[in-house]
């Protein structure tokens, strides 16, 4: 299936085409910094997606040349918007609005790529941790700059970062502040993979359609499993791992799928 035209003035849209979820960041005057109404429209995005049958992939990237700029320090320098008010009313307001990114992608069972086309600093650093692959341009930069700004990590990322990277890692980037280039994130495992930047789209695609192409039921059950086993201990992982094999093993798509091994045919996976 595919979406109709979106609304390529938005400061995010979405499209699909086939079984793969294309969401775009789209300020590239502001570097793609965050707005309320991106923040709204990326959350309706998801929850769009989510609600998508035939979608069993998402790629998250950003117009222009760079990936996310995090906040938008003009409008923090005129407390404007989203940073209007006192401690009290940001500390709401962060809870209500930016917040709840990591919440929803936490509950988001579809696997999801960054395709980081460029710079991903503070909370664009965060968002492309909170999705599940991260594939980046040669010329991507990545720092979580809170501190040079005299902030912390308010989106979560203090949580996500370390999940990637480690949290001597992440603890060394959030003190410092300082930007890594592309060959130091590949280091520290915070990238999957590298290709020049007009191979990016195509080898993301490329990485979704290898996920696609494979049982949808099975495969957001196993990403459920990875994530929720993370803090779980040994006897609730197994219990969570038997309870979803059990759904998994009595699926159509199942089925399918040793029927078409053992017959040495392609599976055709109805999501079923």
């Amino acid at each position: 299936m595919t979406t109709p035209t979106p609304d390529t003035t938005a400061d995010l849209y979405y499209r699909i085409d086939g079984h793969i979820a294309e969401i775009r960041l789209n300020r590239p005057a502001a570097r793609n910094a965050y707005s309320e109404g991106m923040i709204g429209d990326l959350l309706d995005a998801l929850d769009a997606i989510a609600d998508t049958p035939d979608v069993r992939c998402v790629i998250l990237t950003g117009e222009g040349k760079a990936f996310c700029a995090g906040g938008d320090l003009k409008r923090m320098q005129t407390r404007a918007g989203m940073f209007a008010g006192d401690s009290a009313t940001l500390r709401d307001r962060y809870i209500a609005l930016i917040q709840q990114i990591p919440r929803r992608l936490a509950r988001f069972d579809i696997p999801i790529i960054a395709a980081v086309n460029g710079a991903a600093i503070g909370a664009g650093l965060d968002l492309a941790c909170m999705c599940d692959i991260r594939i980046a341009s040669q010329t991507a930069r990545f720092g979580s700059t809170f501190v040079k700004v005299g902030l912390i990590p308010g989106d979560g990322g203090a949580y996500v970062l370390g999940r990637v990277i480690g949290m001597p890692n992440a603890l060394e980037m959030i003190l410092t502040g300082r930007i890594i280039d592309i060959d130091e994130a590949q280091r520290v495992g915070l990238v999957h993979m590298t290709v020049p930047p007009s191979d990016l789209m195509q080898a993301a695609r490329a990485k979704a359609e290898q996920i696609a192409a494979n049982p949808p039921i099975a495969v957001r059950l196993a990403k459920r499993a990875v994530y929720r086993s993370w803090d779980a201990d040994l006897e609730m992982a197994l219990e969570l791992a038997a309870t979803y094999q059990g759904i998994t093993q009595r699926t159509e798509d199942h089925v399918e799928a040793v029927d078409a091994f053992l017959e040495k045919r392609a599976p055709d996976f109805k999501g079923r």
